[in-house]
């Protein structure tokens, strides 16, 4: 007699080895899917099973690509100590006393490059004490696990101990998608997202459209991954992914290993995509059974078919590499984007005059350090030696996690680097995220640095905007250190050994992982204890660096009128000219003494200055600052007026904090990027966009404005902004918005967190 087949559901197999009570639910995923296939009676991608696999009411959701908002129930969350302080901070206003989902805080981004790993960690953990402590105190508060400074980087530790496939996470940092690689969809959001899913709320995402990169070939020689995502972001640009899943297909899949696969999801929040993913394979069972997660690799097995795409499956765009063909390429300088093969860069070098001598070469961070990553490195840095060679630039490896930093100093890869001049940073994101204190330049000296990061947006490493940073593969980075020239291409080019004569580099190798396992190195791992009810938060009401939140005010319900103009943003406006990293970073848990930072490094179209801004009542300029500060003491609201791709970027929600603490009403770009748009929102400002860009022409920099129709603000409905210029004429222009009934009801309440503690708080009564 036939009997039926067990449901998924049926086997309970935890999350991670950290978390043996919260379990994989693929059983929500395939019966969601049973009632999504039904009413789209279409093939589906892998993303689109992997997200309306975590609808909340997968009924009764609207579902269009591009256009619907989705409500979404993550897996879990997870949160780096930068933007952790703010979004535990934001929580802990909510009114509840444990996290509704898994979620996890890591300290990373807090440890500054200056001497080498071990020395840099201790003057860190001494520096950053309170916010640690804080941090520590928090996470046991309210249920959540706490990574030491020194475990690694948030994006390593996530793939070693928490990703799945089939998965969907939100992370508090832009390159939350390196889970990718492990077949889950990671989504890099603002701290007041990640605090709604921490809350139990659903988390709301505009349904992605999926943009199709099919790999045919296989990769080998110089080529590597990283070659992959810095093609598809010469292809893309910056902007080309926004609200898009990237979804990557095709036979070349077979040749890139899991850490590679990460690589290039890591790197894809640089053109804009909510996300990238890749179907699960045995390439991805390999790294989970290395991992000691052999239990989770044969449950996806059993899962498969909602693991990869369906046959017939329909993408909104479609991207072919031939990846037997693909070069090694660099990016840069200065974007992310412009992306030269290497056969052309020597050229490219000298017509754009870029300094040649390669100062520095910086491999690792959460890009680009794994065993596979580290063992080819070492591998160039052997061959380098046996000819006599030491680095002619400074050469630094960032290792990615204290278990691939064990793991590399027991089985000599280390020794291998540092016998050729090489300094083993912290594991942290060090200069990557400009924690570096760089001295062998003068700032405003034009210098060449080449890294195997993600990022390399001007003054983004080293807080110096003449400084060229280019985007390369380890491989490359690592071969360019010996040679001391950008112009140097190891794949044809000759260095002269110690004895004279001429070699070339043979092509790369490594191991995938490593032959005798991981070791794990130091525990570094807080879990929260059983008896949560006696730990004492810890902020210090004098502290400079944490400051509990005070709610924002509502909004009015008044039309607003006469507001100034803060600033005209001209051109380009990361979130990094919004809310600097480096030396800020500090302040990132406590709101007035960061807002110091708001649009500093924002060019204003007034002037071409950067934090020079005109004070429309005193008539003086100042920065742009204590500008807003002036205003907002005054009574008297605020707008900025933005460029294209307003807030791309890393996804800090400090950028839209600030200004909404010094007093800010709105924010009118040309567009947005995806997640600082939703920022803006959650803090209760408006974010509205020029209905025909071209407007943003129309715009003088000493204009006030009034914006028309918020009594009657709806979805779909486009509000009006009235110039009125110097000279007394005035202009109607017309603005877009995307706004839905639920982020309305955000605004009219000052912020979603003031909906959210009313809400609370009306429960609890």
């Amino acid at each position: 007699m036939a009997t039926a087949a067990e449901p998924i559901g049926a086997t309970k197999v935890p999350m991670s080895l950290l978390e043996p009570n919260a379990y994989i639910n693929y059983q929500r995923i395939e019966d969601n899917l049973a009632v999504v296939r039904d009413r789209l009676k279409r093939p589906l991608t892998l993303s689109e099973k992997i997200v309306y696999g975590h609808l909340d009411d997968p009924h009764n959701q609207e579902i269009e690509r591009g256009k619907s908002y989705l409500k979404l129930r993550p897996d879990r969350v997870a949160c780096q100590d930068a933007t952790a302080q703010m979004a535990i901070l934001q929580f802990m206003s909510a009114g509840m006393d444990t996290a509704a989902v898994p979620t996890t805080v890591h300290c990373d981004h807090l440890i500054e490059a200056q001497v080498g790993g071990v020395k840099d960690l201790e003057r860190a953990i001494n520096i950053n004490k309170e916010v640690y402590d804080f941090l520590a105190t928090a996470t046991a508060k309210y249920g959540l696990g706490f990574w030491r400074p020194g475990s690694g980087i948030i994006h390593q530790i996530i793939l070693e101990n928490y990703a799945f496939p089939g998965g969907l996470m939100i992370g508090t940092d832009s390159h939350t998608p390196n889970a990718g690689g492990l077949g889950m969809v990671a989504c890099g959001v603002g701290g007041a997202d990640a605090v709604d899913v921490m809350a139990g709320l659903p988390w709301e995402l505009k349904c992605p459209k999926v943009i199709q990169v099919n790999l045919t070939g296989k990769i080998g020689g110089w080529t590597t991954p990283k070659d992959v995502i810095l093609k598809v972001a010469g292809i893309l640009t910056v902007k080309g992914g926004t609200g898009a899943i990237v979804e990557y297909t095709g036979a070349g899949l077979e040749s890139l290993s899991c850490t590679g696969m990460a690589t290039i999801c890591n790197m894809g929040a640089e053109i804009g995509a909510t996300t990238s993913l890749f179907p699960f394979n045995h390439r991805m069972a390999d790294y989970l059974n290395a991992t000691k997660r052999s239990e989770i690799a044969n449950y996806a097995k059993r899962f498969q078919h909602n693991l990869q795409a369906d046959k017939g499956a329909e993408y909104d765009q479609s991207i072919e590499i031939n990846l037997s063909e693909l070069e090694p390429h660099i990016n840069g300088p200065f974007t992310p984007d412009l992306a030269t093969p290497i056969s052309r860069f020597a050229k490219e070098v000298e017509k754009n005059n870029w300094p040649a001598e390669l100062k520095v070469a910086l491999i690792g961070s959460c890009t680009n350090s794994s065993y596979e990553d580290m063992t080819r490195s070492a591998a160039i840095a052997e061959e380098a030696a046996a000819h006599g060679l030491q680095t002619k630039s400074k050469f630094t490896v960032t290792p990615g996690s204290e278990q691939v930093r064990a793991t590399i100093a027991r089985d000599g890869v280390i020794d291998t680097f540092e016998k050729v001049g090489g300094i083993v940073l912290a594991n942290a994101c060090g200069p990557c995220i400009g924690q570096w204190d760089r001295r062998d330049v003068k700032k405003g000296e034009p210098n060449s640095i080449i890294t195997s990061y993600n990022r390399n947006f001007t003054g983004r490493n080293d807080a110096n905007p003449a400084t060229h940073a280019f985007v390369a593969s380890p491989d490359v980075v690592t071969a360019m250190a010996f040679a001391g020239d950008l112009r140097f291409n190891p794949l044809t080019d000759t260095l002269e050994g110690s004895d004279g004569k001429p070699f070339k580099f043979s092509d790369p190798s490594g191991h995938e992982l490593p032959p005798r396992g991981y070791d794990p190195g130091e525990n570094t791992f807080q879990p929260p204890p059983e008896d949560r009810a006696s730990v004492q938060v810890a902020v210090d009401p004098k502290s400079e660096r944490l400051q509990l939140l005070k709610p924002f005010p509502p909004w009015d319900g008044k039309t607003p009128t006469d507001l100034p103009i803060l600033i005209k943003v001209k051109g380009k406006c990361t979130t990094d000219h919004i809310s600097a990293g480096g030396p800020w970073l500090k302040y990132r848990g406590h709101l007035e003494n960061i807002s110091q930072n708001c649009l500093i490094g924002a060019i204003n179209a007034e002037n071409n200055e950067a934090n020079k801004v005109k004070n429309q009542i005193t008539g003086e300029y100042g920065p742009v600052p204590q500008t807003a500060a002036y205003y907002r003491d005054h009574g008297i609201k605020w707008v900025v007026v933005g460029d294209h791709n307003y807030g791309e970027g890393s996804s800090r929600e400090h950028a839209a904090l600030e200004p909404r603490f010094l007093g800010g009403l709105a924010i009118i770009t040309r567009s947005f990027a995806r997640i600082h748009e939703t920022n803006l929102k959650k803090q209760g400002m408006l974010a509205l966009t020029f209905a025909n860009p071209d407007d943003y022409d129309k715009v003088r920099p000493t204009d006030k404005v009034d914006i028309l129709g918020l009594e009657s603000f709806a979805p779909g409905k486009n509000l009006t902004m009235v110039l009125k210029h110097e000279d007394g004429s005035k202009e109607e222009i017309e603005l877009s918005h995307s706004f839905n009934e639920g982020q309305i009801e955000w605004f009219k309440a000052g912020s979603a967190l003031n909906l959210m503690a009313a809400r609370a708080k009306a429960n609890k009564q």
